[in-house]
């Protein structure tokens, strides 16, 4: 690699940087000596950095089992705790959430969601609080989801064309592409009004450059920026990471505000009869509340705009991926679970959420597959708001916060000695859910800051799997054995098959079940 001229000087500062933050590191410690819990020695400037390899949840995993369900690290310069057990979980979650309700300050928030304008990034206060309660109230309420299932219908019979469309008896499809692009396009048009992914949008943007777009943030957001663990080589930006956030933060603004002078328009133009048609319309409407605690501003808009984009698409394509892998190494549970949906629903129609209640096999399917593979293994950091103990241990206010659902979702105490096989038989029966209250199965989080999609979310993978087992006979290609299906993971913003599901999907419905409307 080339040598930069000014690398001697760039010796001399981190030398002088390191010097510093041990001498100011010394003076703190000797201000208050903390019991803080056990953990690898850190080295000096990258902390345990040197211990995380490609995929963070697995390495802490393993050095959880040396040091405990709860564990100390140094990630660069700033402290962390990880809870790895049932208990941990529930002191951090519940117990105790309100002293861990921050965020740490990361590039991404800052550089692609408007300085944390959004609900994700932002520290706890009157304006998440805010936030959170018109997400839940407003944008994601049960209403709201019943009033928009015409959406996901049509959006999902589509996706079973184009599949039915792509597939023979002798070529694979590439399952991912149409996930990826059903999330999106109904995700589009819940939140924007229209699917900007295939539709043009005048000189603003195209299609390619919208998927392109979204692909981008996808990336950026999972990234592990340097800078976010070591802050005093931000400027440097040795991965160039930032300036690709700087740029991708401007192309998505000229399309945000491009979306938003659209439905400012029909506002206008329609005046009292007026009617919020979509997301874009009721974060409008809340905007100009007066009544409002805390006034959003229109960056504030349109980070809620990029956050509902990039929440809901990727991690229910995921974890449908997951969950159809699964499947197809397990022959026994696939043919069991088409005989349910062939039972409950037939063979003239396609399933509706209507049926999920009736499809007690396909949900625990879903649950098992949650609790394997949750999309956000280590759950988004979280940040102490003030001094803490647990244990005997203290935990400094400013400590980031880690809660490894991953490996309490493989813990044999909770799960039995098969815990690392795809059984959904375990929850046939068991009222163990996953909507934040079973701390042993914790794919949406729990407590405050809980995934507040998780209900969209949830009915996205559930409708989603369904419609793909009942509408398709499915299997691996020719000379690819089940046990030899690689189940590699890759990280990012979402833990993901490293090679994307290849699989012959052969249609198995009338062909007028597809065609037909919702």
């Amino acid at each position: 690699m080339e040598v930069p001229p000014w690398s001697s000087f760039l010796v001399v500062l981190l030398a002088t940087a390191f010097f510093l933050v041990t001498v100011l590191r010394g003076r703190h410690q000797r201000a208050r000596k903390y019991n803080i819990p056990a953990g690898p020695r850190p080295w000096p400037v990258i902390g345990n950095l040197n211990l995380i390899g490609s995929l963070p949840h697995r390495s802490i995993h393993d050095l959880s089992a040396r040091y405990g369900p709860l564990m100390s690290l140094r990630f660069g310069s700033f402290p962390v705790v990880v809870g790895s057990s049932v208990d941990m979980a529930r002191y951090f979650l519940k117990t105790n959430d309100l002293a861990f309700l921050d965020r740490p300050r990361m590039a991404s928030g800052k550089y692609t969601v408007y300085n944390y304008s959004g609900m994700l990034w932002s520290h706890y206060g009157a304006y998440w609080r805010q936030a959170r309660r018109l997400w839940l109230t407003v944008l994601l309420s049960a209403r709201r989801l019943a009033s928009t299932e015409h959406v996901r219908s049509e959006e999902v019979r589509s996706m079973l064309r184009d599949l039915r469309a792509a597939s023979s008896a002798e070529r694979a499809v590439v399952l991912k592409d149409h996930l990826l692009m059903v999330n999106l396009n109904v995700i589009s048009r819940m939140v924007l009004g229209r699917k900007y992914v295939v539709e043009e949008t005048g000189s603003v943007t195209t299609p390619e450059e919208f998927r392109w777009m979204i692909e981008e943030i996808f990336f950026l957001n999972g990234v592990l920026n340097i800078g976010d663990m070591i802050p005093w080589l931000n400027w440097l930006d040795p991965q160039g990471y930032i300036g690709r956030m700087k740029r991708l933060s401007k192309m998505f603004d000229r399309f945000l505000e491009h979306v938003l002078d659209e439905h400012n328009e029909r506002r206008r133009r329609e005046g009292e009869a007026f009617v919020a048609m979509d997301m874009v319309d009721l974060l409008l409407q809340l905007a100009d509340d007066p009544t409002l605690e805390v006034p959003i501003e229109r960056d504030g808009v349109k980070a809620s705009i990029l956050e509902l984009i990039t929440g809901g698409t990727d991690t229910s394509a995921v974890t449908v991926e997951w969950a159809i892998s699964e499947l197809l190494r397990k022959p026994s549970v696939l043919a069991k679970a088409t005989e349910e949906l062939d039972r409950v629903v037939g063979r003239d129609r396609l399933v509706a959420e209507g049926d999920i209640p009736s499809l007690p096999y396909l949900e625990a399917i879903v649950k098992e597959t949650m609790r394997l593979h949750p999309v956000v293994p280590l759950l988004i950091p979280r940040v102490s708001r003030e001094d803490a103990s647990v244990g005997g241990y203290d935990i400094p206010a400013g400590t980031r916060v880690l809660v490894n659902v991953w490996a309490i979702g493989r813990d044999p105490a909770v799960w039995g000695d098969a815990a690392g096989e795809f059984r959904p038989e375990r929850f046939m029966g068991s009222s163990v859910d996953v909507k934040g209250q079973d701390l042993e199965l914790l794919p949406f989080g729990s407590g405050r800051r809980m995934c507040p999609a998780h209900s969209l979310g949830l009915r996205m993978v559930q409708v989603t799997l369904a419609n793909l087992l009942h509408g398709f006979a499915w299997r691996l290609p020719d000379g690819v054995a089940p046990e030899e299906l690689s189940m590699e993971e890759k990280f990012g913003i979402s833990v993901s098959r490293m090679a994307p599901l290849e699989a012959v999907a052969e249609p198995k419905l009338p062909a007028h079940v597809y065609a037909a409307g919702p």
